[in-house]
């Protein structure tokens, strides 16, 4: 696969967080020139930046998980994807402090709710709702936490047809994309940091089945494209980062190109859109910005031309060809 030159150094004229990535996924620099810019994301940048709004309570916003981008989980969520070193200093401390510090106020290590006043779970033992467990357990682990009790419990919730859902407490036998997107990311990180366990794999493949019987994109029962989720709305082929608890298209494709899979017929729709969407500059755009506060700003703006989705969809793009030989 041919990338313009003009791409890559408007890719490499970035923050140390994207600048990595590239060097690492695009262009193949030595391990020693990847590692020192993998460096900066601690002390330059938007990585720096979200470290230093870390309260002393180890903390952000206040809180363990809330309704916007701030909070502790979805700050630890951006690190990850920034690719902040979980062996740098910065990483360790802060880290340390939500694992020390930082409580699911209100739920119990047993998963029940003992109300507000009850001081709560510790951040890496997670709380109930899969989708939130598995952003918890895929940072956890990337920052090799210990997430033994979140994954154990996603193992004992995934659904006949593969997958996992919120909504299963309520009596929904029928998955979820965008619950299993991130109870996968959790179990692949979890491997990834610790080592392949047979239940895992076993477990994270038949989710990945899920996905790819459905073309990632389309109903199992007619074949229909599934325009948008029914919870929160966004489409699933507008493309957007940061995706948080959102299922996306390119999301999809990214978890199977880091997963190592082999891609076969099934995702090629998919990646037909991916190729679909690039402008005449080599570049993709942001098509949608989930509404709510976020900690720090890390994209040029809804609508422009995006370094974090043309990233993705250049080391997704690279991966289906280079499979496919």
């Amino acid at each position: 696969m041919v990338i313009k030159r003009s791409v890559i150094e408007w890719l490499l004229d970035s923050d140390p967080s994207i600048r990595w990535q590239v060097m690492r996924d695009l262009i193949g620099a030595s391990a020693e020139k990847v590692s020192a810019e993998r460096a900066l994301v601690a002390t330059k940048g938007v990585g720096a930046r979200l470290i230093a709004l870390q309260r002393a309570d180890g903390s952000w916003a206040g809180a363990a998980w809330n309704r916007g981008w701030d909070s502790t989980m979805h700050v630890l969520s951006l690190l990850r994807e920034l690719g902040l070193d979980p062996a740098s200093d910065e990483a360790l401390r802060v880290v340390g402090l939500v694992r020390d510090r930082v409580k699911w106020r209100g739920w119990g290590e047993d998963g029940t709710w003992r109300g507000l006043e009850w001081e709560g779970n510790p951040f890496f033992a997670g709380e109930v709702e899969p989708c939130i467990n598995g952003q918890v357990a895929a940072s956890g682990a990337y920052f090799r936490q210990d997430v033994q009790r979140i994954v154990d419990r996603l193992l004992s919730e995934q659904l006949p047809d593969g997958g996992w859902n919120c909504e299963a407490a309520n009596g929904s036998l029928r998955s979820s994309f965008n619950t299993t997107i991130c109870a996968l990311e959790a179990l692949l990180e979890n491997e990834l940091a610790f080592g392949c366990s047979a239940e895992v794999t076993k477990a994270r493949l038949r989710g990945q089945e899920y996905f790819l019987e459905r073309r990632l994109f389309k109903r199992l029962s007619t074949g229909e494209a599934i325009e948008r989720d029914r919870k929160g709305g966004a489409g699933w082929m507008r493309f957007s980062f940061p995706t948080w608890w959102h299922y996306d298209i390119l999301r999809g494709l990214e978890y199977l190109r880091k997963a190592g899979a082999t891609p076969d017929e099934r995702v090629a729709e998919a990646i037909e859109m991916v190729e679909s969407k690039r402008d005449s500059e080599g570049r993709w755009p942001l098509e949608y910005q989930h509404p709510g506060t976020m900690a720090v700003k890390v994209n040029e703006g809804e609508g422009q031309a995006s370094r974090w989705i043309t990233l993705r969809a250049l080391r997704v793009l690279d991966w289906y060809f280079w499979c496919l030989g």
